[in-house]
């Protein structure tokens, strides 16, 4: 179970990334009101807070499942 938690947390700052696009770190930290070092953080490994992933579906209109777990589809209907 262990093994498969960090293989998920492995894929998320790829997601992360994915979901940022084109956009510069600083800019998709102003599209989510949250500061640049935790998107890059984030993007590095660090596992987001529970706040940032709300706000991140929220706002970019994307699946937690997808976002965590890899399933389904990335944006929510």
């Amino acid at each position: 179970m262990a093994q498969a938690v960090n293989r998920q947390k492995r894929k998320l700052p790829e997601r992360l990334a994915q979901i940022r696009g084109n956009r510069s770190q600083r800019q998709f930290a102003r599209d989510l009101g949250v500061f640049q070092q935790n998107v890059n953080r984030y993007e590095n490994g660090t596992t987001p807070h529970t706040d940032f992933l709300i706000q991140l579906s929220l706002k970019e209109n994307v699946s937690l499942d997808w976002l965590l777990l890899g399933k389904g589809r990335m944006r929510r209907r």
